[in-house]
């Protein structure tokens, strides 16, 4: 997930027009296009909430792909929306019991958004690590990455890494 540094991963409209930087930090790392494969190629498969899947369908038309390839994708949501590809199922219900069918199935379940399931599954329990980078960018409201947890989610620091185009990549790993 990518947010803004004020902590928001959207305009209050949905809108992620603020996502391209244009920064240049001369001392953060390249981006590898083998360690990004190698990366992704470790997901074995995506849940996502309906918004954040209607805003990857954006993506897709606007001509800018579609970023989760030939893997699984979940979409948890009450409506009925359109299946896009062959790889994309829906789900409804009881998101715990979901991820422990998952889990049979998956070793390496990527949570690709939504506020409100990002903070369903901390409060649940259910996340193991959070990793997200943070945009040079403020945009002063919008919805914020974690949706009312309602408690604290004490994190132990895994990674921190300053890309050369200024985004900083953080990953978590989420005390029991």
């Amino acid at each position: 997930m990518g947010m803004s540094l004020d902590g928001f991963i959207a305009r209050p409209d949905g809108r992620v027009d603020w996502m391209e930087t244009r920064d240049t930090f001369p001392d953060g790392v390249a981006m590898d296009k083998g360690a990004v494969a190698a990366y992704l190629a470790a997901i074995d498969c995506y849940v996502m909430g309906s918004r954040t899947y209607e805003v990857a369908l954006g993506f897709a038309r606007s001509g800018a792909g579609w970023a989760y390839g030939e893997k699984p994708v979940y979409v948890l949501t009450s409506r009925t929306l359109d299946r896009a590809r062959e790889s994309v199922s829906f789900h409804a219900g009881d998101l715990a019991a979901f991820l422990g069918t998952l889990r049979a199935r998956h070793r390496n379940i990527w949570i690709a958004g939504g506020p409100s399931l990002a903070a369903d599954c901390l409060r649940l329990g259910l996340a193991d690590e959070i990793s997200y980078s943070v945009l040079p960018v403020l945009i002063g409201e919008g919805v914020p990455f974690f949706d009312r947890l309602g408690r604290d989610v004490p994190l132990h620091l895994l990674e921190a890494k300053a890309w050369r185009n200024g985004i900083v990549a953080l990953r978590y790993e989420v005390q029991r």
